[in-house]
């Protein structure tokens, strides 16, 4: 099958957040998506970009995505995070998964990060399997910590 990934346009932003939607019902968090396309347009092609997008079509339709945004690390240096790597449930198996990965490692290779890093659900077994196929190590002796935008304001408020 033939694939065309490339750098999302902000055009694309509509179809992005409607394959974040699908990963949320997968992920079994339905209402979990706040953001909006308008966010994504800001955010992703305002005057300080927070993230770059690639998108895979297939027959001039995107039927996937993979959304990345940079950070440091204070063990390795400069490092990119893999925020979702998404490809639409009908082309899974299709290679395209494969073609988006690809992408992104050429593009963190680009950047000269030291470390590409991203988190996959523990009881999603084919995502870590994909992933451990491609040399990439799940660390299962780590769980991941966030602090809600409600957890924020009652952090703040108790300073």
């Amino acid at each position: 099958m033939n694939f065309n990934i490339r750098k999302s346009k902000k055009s694309d932003m509509p179809e992005v957040l409607q394959l974040i939607k699908e990963l949320a019902i997968y992920e079994k968090e339905p209402g979990a998506v706040e953001i909006t396309v308008k966010d994504l347009e800001t955010d992703g092609f305002g005057n300080t970009p927070q993230f770059q997008c690639f998108v895979g079509e297939i027959n001039n339709k995107i039927e996937g995505i993979a959304l990345v945004y940079n950070r440091y690390s204070t063990w390795k240096g400069r490092a990119l995070h893999l925020e979702d790597l998404i490809v639409r449930e009908n082309m899974r198996g299709s290679g395209l998964g494969t073609a988006l990965l690809n992408e992104v490692i050429k593009y963190g290779h680009s950047l000269g990060v030291k470390r590409i890093n991203w988190e996959v659900l523990d009881w999603n077994e084919p995502a870590i399997s994909f992933y451990e196929n491609k040399g990439a190590k799940v660390m299962r002796d780590w769980d991941v910590v966030q602090l809600s935008e409600e957890g924020i304001k009652n952090y703040i408020s108790k300073l």
